[in-house]
């Protein structure tokens, strides 16, 4: 099969859509697959139309990880082991600092490089019954793409410690009390509930939505003083910008704004 039918990518008015179709490997990740999503994200951040990348996967299950007859035969145990640790992060940060938000959504396993992935998304939304942990070291593995600075930022130090000393799962329920994602549905109700939530994302300004995420996202590393900079800064930014003139015209006009994306 070739990678292009192994991650499908769609578009559906101001939704790009990917999904991860290897079902019968529980949608593990190779090598060119994430080299496929490089381009994806690239080609979703270049298109002024695309306002959210949805990311799922097929045969009701997120992704379970890198694939391990590929981990073993390429990396195990040879001089290039870090190779993969550097491409999976490589993907999953611009994945993470992408201008359009992009949100999860989490069906079946949601373990080690697919929890990677997940943590990657701005967004994360699960069925009631999924199997969400980092799971890595049940393998005896270490996960390079972003548990390690991403999760104790979202849950605290405590909790990440619960989840990658144990390799325990959590279903949807428990890593929504977590707070390791926004919200659960069970499972016949799941694409209502992602729907829902993607419709208050695809009406705002595709501007100030990025500069927005942007500083939220910078804020984790800098210091008070800094943020009231950065803050004031980006507020100078939105108020010159075409859509903060739209907007407000649009209220004072008792109308729907037509936003620019600049």
């Amino acid at each position: 099969m070739a990678v292009e039918d192994e991650i499908q990518f769609e578009r559906d008015g101001h939704v790009a859509r990917v999904w991860l179709n290897r079902p019968w490997k529980k949608n593990c990740v190779t090598v060119p697959i994430l080299d496929r999503l490089d381009e994806i994200i690239t080609e979703v951040d270049a298109d002024p139309e695309l306002r959210v990348l949805v990311f799922r996967g097929r045969g009701n299950t997120f992704c379970s990880g890198f694939d391990l007859d590929s981990l073993k035969a390429d990396f195990v145990g040879k001089s290039n082991a870090i190779d993969v640790a550097v491409k999976s992060a490589k993907v999953c940060d611009r994945l993470y600092s992408m201008k359009t938000p992009s949100v999860a959504v989490l069906e079946g396993h949601v373990t080690a490089g697919g929890f990677e992935i997940m943590i990657s998304c701005d967004f994360a939304i699960a069925a009631d019954d999924a199997q969400i942990g980092d799971f890595h070291i049940r393998r005896a593995l270490f996960g390079g793409a972003g548990p390690i600075y991403r999760v104790p930022r979202m849950i605290g130090i405590r909790k990440t410690k619960e989840l990658m000393l144990t390799g325990k799962l959590l279903s949807g329920i428990e890593a929504t009390e977590f707070g390791l994602i926004n919200d659960h549905a069970p499972a016949e109700k799941l694409d209502e509930k992602v729907e829902e939530f993607i419709s208050h994302l695809t009406d705002k300004s595709p501007f100030t939505m990025w500069l927005t995420k942007m500083t939220i996202d910078r804020s984790l590393d800098a210091d008070t003083q800094s943020l009231m900079v950065m803050e004031h800064l980006a507020v100078g930014v939105a108020l010159n910008s075409e859509d903060a003139n739209e907007g407000v015209s649009a209220f004072l006009e008792k109308r729907e704004p037509k936003w620019a994306g600049r």
